[in-house]
């Protein structure tokens, strides 16, 4: 299997700390707000790769972190504070709303949960800790009651991002400049002020901790001080995950994360998203639109780490080349609803998905490239239509073997076929419309009335969606 890691920018076989066993750290969500189309598209693609190695046999332990504190903005507010301000709550009031949205969200979209999802507030503590040992160090210090990493003591400070000290823009707050012995130090601990809600005791007295100890204090503590791959998406390289690594490394004395892996940015029309342009758009949102399964189809239409442009006419598209993957999928799980002869499975079909899987391996192998994955998906859909429109009799083994391959690959890793079909009360009747309907279209192909037939096509997968 090989990664693309951004540590050393370049592709290397993935070899894990353990063999048989991974552990990944994902930076997970600010629950100041609803999540975005941009949340969609990274823990997608993480909850794909994340599928992918366990299906390979891998035993992965998948942390990805709730920010509910520290994450401070260019004028030093917290995120948190600022959401509730807004709306003129109590902070954890904004947290646990968020929150709740987001994994709602995460449902709806088939990505599963993450086996931890620690808050930073709940561990306070261990980021203390953490700070104390850097002081220890001689990696940070004290002043007025925060506490900042000196980048300057850590010889390998901008190592992911492939900034040097000396080229980085100084700082431009007066206040924090007073405070620091260098403008790119950052916050591990900061003194609060007699206004702020969010406050812990400490040896430097009340304060909150800065944004960056979060990630690096829970991630030791659930996966040690030295683990498999670091993931989240590419606008944290700097500073979030620079200084991550800076302190961690600083702290322990040994690597971080062996593998970095970070998805590409999204934009909406060809503009990065904001707020303040008007183009800020919720997953919630993306949801009234779209199904589910389409909008995972069109995040992995791409790869994990390219940039991806959201817009209705892109959605609209995918949710076309969606329907075109799932149908036969849909209409083979159809024609298992209705009787069938007993047999084995076609060794012609046996080999069709023997290489279809190895295909399918080739391409998540290739740095879980699902784009390509997909297309293995969209060629044994020609064998299973070719099948399906044959007019002969099928055995059920055949169709289950069918059926097996696409629960592996596009429903149990990819997630983008439904791994079941509507249990309605028509869902025979469907059924038995939609087999009418195969039988003549395999019918106008042999006559060669290819417009009947494209035109039954198009009726059939239409039914198969409304079932899915």
């Amino acid at each position: 299997m090989l990664i693309y890691n951004t540590l050393i920018r370049t592709k290397e076989e993935f070899k894990p700390i353990t063999e048989g066993r991974i552990h990944i750290y994902v930076c997970g969500p600010t629950v100041y707000d609803y999540s975005h189309i941009g949340h969609a598209k990274t823990y997608v693609a993480f909850d794909t790769i994340v599928r992918y190695l366990r299906w390979r046999g891998n035993s992965v332990r998948y942390v990805q972190n709730v920010t509910d504190v520290g994450h401070l903005l260019d004028t030093g507010e917290d995120r948190i504070l600022k959401g509730a301000s807004r709306e003129r709550v109590e902070p954890m009031e904004i947290v646990e709303k968020y929150a709740r949205a987001y994994f709602e969200d995460m449902d709806a979209l088939g990505v599963q949960r993450p086996d931890i999802s620690p808050r930073a507030s709940a561990h306070v503590p261990e980021q203390i800790e953490m700070i104390q040992t850097l002081i220890k160090n001689e990696n940070a210090y004290e002043s007025n009651g925060s506490v900042y990493f000196d980048v300057t003591s850590h010889k390998d400070y901008g190592k992911l991002s492939g900034r040097k000290i000396e080229d980085l823009e100084e700082g431009t707050r007066e206040d924090v400049r007073e405070e620091k012995r260098h403008p790119l130090d950052f916050a591990l601990w900061k003194k609060a002020a007699p206004e702020h809600i969010l406050r812990w005791n400490s040896p430097w007295g009340v304060g909150f901790p800065g944004w960056h100890i979060e990630c690096s204090a829970m991630s030791s503590k659930y996966l040690g001080e030295t683990f498999d791959i670091h993931g989240g998406g590419i606008d944290n390289i700097f500073p979030h995950n620079e200084c991550e690594i800076a302190q961690s490394e600083a702290a322990h004395g040994k690597p971080f994360a062996n593998y970095w892996l970070l998805t590409g940015s999204l934009t909406i029309d060809g503009v990065k998203m904001s707020k303040s342009l008007g183009n800020f758009v919720t997953i919630k949102d993306v949801l009234k639109k779209f199904r589910p399964h389409a909008i995972r189809f069109f995040v992995l239409s791409g790869h994990y780490r390219s940039p991806i442009d959201f817009s209705d006419e892109a959605l609209e598209a995918a949710s076309k080349g969606w329907e075109r993957l799932a149908a036969p999928a849909l209409a083979v799980k159809q024609k298992l609803n209705s009787p069938l002869n007993a047999g084995e499975a076609d060794s012609g079909i046996v080999k069709a998905i023997h290489d279809a899987r190895t295909n399918f391996i080739s391409a998540m192998d290739d740095d879980f490239n699902t784009a390509t994955a997909l297309a293995t998906l969209f060629d044994f859909n020609k064998v299973t239509n070719t099948l399906l429109n044959s007019g002969e009799a099928i055995t059920r083994g055949t169709l289950e073997a069918i059926d097996a391959f696409y629960n592996e690959t596009g429903a149990g890793v990819l997630g983008v076929i439904p791994n079941q079909i509507s249990s309605s009360v028509n869902a025979e009747r469907e059924a038995g419309l939609i087999q009418l309907l195969i039988e003549q279209r395999a019918a106008a192909r042999v006559r060669k009335d290819f417009a009947a037939s494209d035109s039954i096509r198009n009726h059939v997968e239409g039914l198969v969606m409304r079932e899915a």
